[in-house]
């Protein structure tokens, strides 16, 4: 043990996670020369410039100071108008809180619902970040995996084979990083059916849901009947927009509950960045042609990066939407980290394992297609070269 005085003090909720393969991955990549990233959750494109004008000219007109707890109200009203035509989603402004990206709904969603003991069925492989918000309040995240051959959608039966008398929430992410899973319609509504039946607490993370593929079709659970009243729905703009740091997201929920939080989440970040959000209010508000041209850059991407894992071997649930590929490379006989480290080592393209997602089978590595085409291309290349070595 630590001699530390600090380190002792350092309180049972924090919970160190294993991120030790990242660790090394990172460092060995810092001593090479050029790097293809297909690890990274960061949109390579530029945040469009209308949304960084509206920032600059907020600073300009002197808005630096704090705004309400909740958000500037007329960016509240645009993203309740844009829930509705998007999605079909019906809150108001008072339903909705802005806060430091989604990051921060996570932890407030945890604040507000979570008691000691509490059990949280979150969709898995996943973003880690519940898990440790879930800790960090008491609860104990539970676990729902997903499989390949469902093309790593939720299915209702994983999620009731893990219901005990102890869970309060369930957690559903689609599309889902890190496996760009989206959860179809039908099966939407069965787990709705589910988080009735048995009294939860739905948390629908869909910040992804502006980035859909031909061919899938994203439903917003808080729509079916039943569900509104239970569900907390969270988005932002990191991912749609390329606005990753700016920090703006949202959380929309029933005003009673909502109303709720606007306190603790004054406690933890008193508002969100005030430039920010009118950098987001310009986004919502302003023209969706750089969301669409980035979509459709994505969608080749991706067809293309499918369509070269498939002759290289390798097998991956198909991703509907977000910007992910989650690959099979058990083929290969290396298990995932050790896959992702020799193919950094040998050919400088960086990915990584499914254990950074709380997938410990050793399997599945994240591919990420936020590099320009050509770059994908030359990684691609050097993939194969790479998997013909091992052959």
């Amino acid at each position: 043990m630590s001699s530390n005085p600090l380190l002792q003090a350092l309180a049972g909720r924090i919970v160190e996670e294993d991120v030790s393969i990242r660790t090394k991955m990172l460092e060995t990549a810092a001593g090479m020369q050029d790097v293809i990233a297909l690890g990274r959750g960061d949109p390579d494109f530029h945040t469009p410039p209308h949304i960084v004008e509206a920032a600059k000219r907020a600073l300009d007109q002197n808005q630096h100071h704090y705004t309400h707890p909740a958000g500037l109200p007329v960016l509240r009203e645009a993203i309740a108008g844009s829930l509705a035509s998007d999605f079909g989603l019906r809150y108001n402004a008072d339903e909705i809180i802005v806060t430091a990206g989604v990051q921060e709904s996570i932890m407030l969603c945890m604040l507000g619902l979570v008691n000691p003991g509490d059990e949280v069925l979150i969709t898995s492989p996943r973003f880690t970040t519940y898990d440790m918000a879930v800790q960090m309040c008491g609860g104990v995240p539970v676990p729902v995996p997903t499989y390949e051959e469902d093309d790593f959608a939720l299915m209702p039966a994983a999620i009731a084979a893990r219901i005990t008398p102890r869970t309060k929430v369930l957690v559903l992410v689609t599309p889902n990083n890190p496996t760009g899973a989206v959860t179809p319609p039908h099966v939407i509504r069965e787990i709705g059916d589910l988080v009735i039946r048995h009294n939860l607490i739905l948390i629908a993370d869909e910040i992804y849901a502006k980035l859909i593929y031909p061919g899938s079709e994203h439903l917003s659970a808080a729509t079916l009947p039943g569900l509104r009243e239970r569900t907390i729905t969270l988005n932002g703009f990191s991912k749609a927009y390329a606005m990753t740091g700016w920090r703006v997201g949202y959380m929309a929920a029933p005003e009673e509950f909502a109303r709720q939080l606007v306190e603790p989440h004054h406690t933890l970040s008193i508002n969100a960045n005030t430039p920010a959000q009118y950098g987001a209010l310009a986004a919502i508000t302003g023209p969706q042609d750089a969301v669409e041209a980035m979509r459709e850059e994505y969608a080749e991407r991706r067809a293309y990066m499918m369509e070269a894992l498939s002759q290289m071997g390798l097998t991956y649930g198909h991703p509907g939407g977000a910007f992910y590929i989650y690959t099979n490379v058990s083929s290969t006989g290396l298990a995932a980290p050790e896959f992702c480290m020799e193919l950094l080592r040998k050919t400088g393209v960086m990915i990584f394992p499914g254990e950074l997602f709380g997938d410990d089978s050793g399997k599945y590595v994240r591919i990420s297609y936020l590099q320009p085409l050509p770059r994908i291309r030359e990684a691609v290349d050097r993939m194969g070269k790479f998997m013909g070595g091992l052959k």
